[in-house]
């Protein structure tokens, strides 16, 4: 039901123009053909000082009509380019921009640009090592000639014109270039860390044969953005929802940098938060920020619209939906704001889905808003990977309590507890909670962990015997990863004695709980969160 007075209209993003860089900086576009490693294409030429944007091979004249890149990059994909269906480029769209294919993307440009590619005879998975075959090319001089391969397929002859710079023990074509052209190619993986010199090799295709320039920085991002805050917003009202993350955090630096006092900082207390969070979130925002926080409580009517629910894409949704039903119920004491600020990250955006990206899950902030919001939507840091929005906080002057705070998901604890969400499971869960992650921060364990948490399973329960009596309760899931962006994770190898003190711990003190389990699945096959 749509509330009274609402707009039925589709929300209006304004980020997707206005907060990608100025048209005058140099930025790299990388086409993804489903290759499981585009991301750190993406994240490897930033590292290096380039802004870079990734785009399905599909969309490659909008992307490059409206980025205007100075360099692309083609990724690897899983498909043999020789099979029917497969991903195709029109190469007349990049023009005479200079162009590195990876994997796939090098088996293509050899494809349709005179070269030849087969069926390999012995295909290549995991390290080998480099011979080069030509002086002076982009390659020569490695400081480590070994590289990550993942193929079926090998170019057989290059494009017209390219030399052949490098082969290894099986594969006759391991990397082409043709300078005059400036068309370069590799069959491996430069962009993973089993390639040691893979960011030399980046770099050098970058700024040795694309005569591109290292200019983006954190200054220079918020620099960019808070002009762009400024044009969009005019003089009107933010209303910045923050929920005391690094994300929102950052998101509502940004904005007070920009507008001031015009940037409203608004928190939910959904009954999602962790153990103690409210309170840490008006302090956080007292201190850091101008004083006032608007603070809505909103629990009841969170738990009442997620009663009975199960499915966590109907959560995700649900949650999402009633975030904009608190702005808009509360438009009044908000004093007329027509803007609503968020702290999506580009992997809430990937993984949301696209067309070579599958839907993992819906992330509340992007799949979930209703088409019948009124506010406008404002999303700063939309481009930008996790470490990077850290580096834009520091450069903001938040304190190291704020930027290196671990990441919470904006659902909450709803997408921590595996079926319905009730006052009571949401008990059961900030309890272990807080147990497992004092007990991290005590050992010192918590240095190096990107996220760390405990899950309740859904209808789930195990037979105990406590005092000597039986007993028929909950299990807790803990779970601690490292990961650099989110987009992999690995489990943390916590000491076992850590890991049953804590155990212990959490059954003796958290009432309808009996067994203790730790999840040692990294991501993929598995994601972060359990929903």
């Amino acid at each position: 039901m749509v509330p009274k007075g609402a707009l039925r209209t589709s929300v209006r993003i304004l980020h997707t123009q206005s907060m990608r860089p100025s048209s005058d900086r140099q930025a790299v576009l990388v086409l993804d053909f489903g290759g499981q490693y585009t991301q750190l294409i993406v994240r490897r030429v930033r590292e290096l000082g380039v802004y870079s944007e990734m785009a399905p091979f599909a969309r490659a004249e909008r992307a490059i009509r409206e980025l205007n890149p100075a360099a692309v990059i083609l990724s690897g994909g899983p498909m043999s380019v020789t099979a029917p269906g497969a991903p195709d480029l029109d190469f007349s769209l990049l023009g005479d921009r200079p162009v590195l294919g990876i994997c796939y993307g090098q088996q293509l440009m050899a494809a349709r640009l005179g070269g030849r590619v087969s069926h390999a005879e012995g295909r290549e998975y995991g390290r080998r090592e480099l011979t080069w075959t030509k002086e002076g090319s982009f390659l020569e001089g490695l400081e480590s000639p070994q590289v990550w391969m993942s193929h079926g397929d090998e170019v057989e002859a290059p494009p017209t014109g390219a030399d052949i710079v490098a082969r290894t023990e099986t594969c006759p074509v391991a990397a082409f270039a043709d300078p005059g052209r400036r068309l370069y190619g590799v069959q491996f993986h430069p962009e993973v860390s089993h390639t040691p010199a893979g960011k030399e090799i980046l770099r050098r295709f970058l700024f040795d044969e694309a005569g591109l320039e290292a200019d983006w920085t954190s200054a220079s991002f918020i620099e960019e953005t808070v002009r762009s805050i400024r044009e969009e917003v005019g003089q009107g009202k933010v209303l910045c929802a923050v929920s005391g993350g690094v994300d929102s955090s950052v998101m509502a630096a940004l904005l007070t940098e920009a507008i001031g006092e015009r940037a409203v900082c608004v928190s939910v207390d959904h009954g999602l938060l962790r153990k103690g969070e409210a309170e840490q979130v008006r302090d956080t925002f007292t201190r850091h920020f101008h004083p006032r926080l608007v603070v809505f409580d909103e629990r009841d009517r969170f738990f009442g619209a997620l009663a009975g629910v199960t499915d966590p894409e109907a959560k995700r949704k649900i949650i999402g939906e009633q975030f904009v039903r608190v702005f808009e119920d509360h438009a009044d004491d908000l004093k007329d704001c027509r803007f609503l600020a968020q702290g999506t990250l580009y992997p809430d955006v990937i993984e949301s889905g696209s067309p070579t990206a599958a839907k993992i899950k819906t992330h509340h902030n992007v799949g979930g808003l209703p088409a019948w919001m009124k506010l406008k939507l404002v999303e700063p840091l939309r481009w930008l990977f996790k470490d990077e929005v850290r580096s834009v906080g520091r450069a903001l002057g938040l304190g190291e309590e704020v930027v290196d705070r671990e990441p919470f998901p904006g659902p909450g604890l709803g997408v921590r507890i595996l079926g319905e969400v009730t006052p009571e499971r949401v008990r059961v869960v900030q309890e272990a909670d807080w147990i497992f992650r004092s007990e991290l921060r005590a050992r010192g364990l918590h240095r190096g962990i990107w996220q760390s948490y405990a899950a309740l399973l859904g209808d789930v329960r195990s037979v105990g015997v406590m005092g000597d009596e039986r007993t028929y309760e909950n299990p807790i899931v803990l779970r601690a990863v490292q990961s650099e962006d989110a987009m992999t994770a690995t489990a943390v190898p916590i000491p076992f004695e850590a890991l049953e003190h804590i155990a212990t711990r959490i059954v003796n003190e958290v009432k309808g709980v009996n067994r203790v389990l730790y999840d040692l699945t990294s991501k993929p096959p598995a994601t972060i969160e359990w929903e």
